[in-house]
């Protein structure tokens, strides 16, 4: 039986049917497989590698982000920054993917931006997810969707006409930084990212794109 290494498989976020082994490399214990997609050019972990739930769980609970932590609100307002330069006074927003200690909705709402927190695990106020906000900010999340196309579909469905959706992560410069990068080490990261991606998602949900830093898209639907 050929291994998920050397198999075409189906791209999670645009769904070609033929993406392409990309690497095959160790991570902790194990050798896991790695395929790039031509048509949005995500680089993806094939899914039989990817963690389970509780190993997950247990990643995330050795982060330590604090709202009180200068550095880490610092690192935030490279998002806030561009974001709030977007938005008119008094519009609402949703962290998605807020974390243990979620801190971005605070620095928001601080600057008259309400800011409502979500996460699957650790506030999953499903009812959140039936409303339409003016913003939605994904601060090192998207890296870890198992299942890209259903969640940013679900994304794009929570923006108000003119909404912005707010994505940071590391984007995948250069084929040649992946097998050292830190941020492939990680083992809950399973997608990656280059700036094609976004036009890709752009495009395909209708959004305009805007790139205002390196790791920063802001994706603005039509008013």
């Amino acid at each position: 039986m050929a291994c998920a290494a050397d198999t075409s498989l189906p791209c999670p976020l645009c769904l070609t049917p033929g993406s392409q082994p990309f690497a095959r490399l160790p991570l902790g214990a194990a050798t896991v497989a790695y395929h790039r997609c031509p048509t949005c050019r995500l680089t993806f972990m094939a899914p039989a590698h990817h963690p389970a739930p509780e190993a997950e769980r247990a990643h995330y609970a050795l982060h330590e982000n604090s709202p009180d932590d200068a550095g880490y609100r610092q690192f935030l307002m490279r998002l806030a920054g561009p974001l709030m330069a977007l938005l008119p006074p008094g519009a609402r927003g949703l962290d998605f993917g807020c974390g243990p200690g979620p801190t971005l909705s605070r620095m928001l709402n601080e600057q008259g931006f309400p800011c409502a927190d979500y996460d699957p695990l650790y506030a999953a106020d499903a009812t959140l997810l039936s409303r339409r906000y003016d913003f939605v900010t994904c601060t090192e999340v998207v890296e870890h969707f198992h299942r890209p196309a259903q969640s940013f579909s679900q994304l794009r469905d929570l923006l108000r006409p003119g909404g912005t959706l707010a994505i940071m992560t590391s984007w995948l410069m250069t084929d040649e930084m992946f097998k050292h990068w830190h941020y492939r080490r990680d083992p809950t990261h399973v997608c990656f990212y280059k700036p094609a991606t976004f036009q890709w998602l752009a495009r395909h949900h209708g959004l305009t794109l805007a790139l205002p830093a390196t790791n920063i898209a802001l994706l603005t639907a039509a008013a």
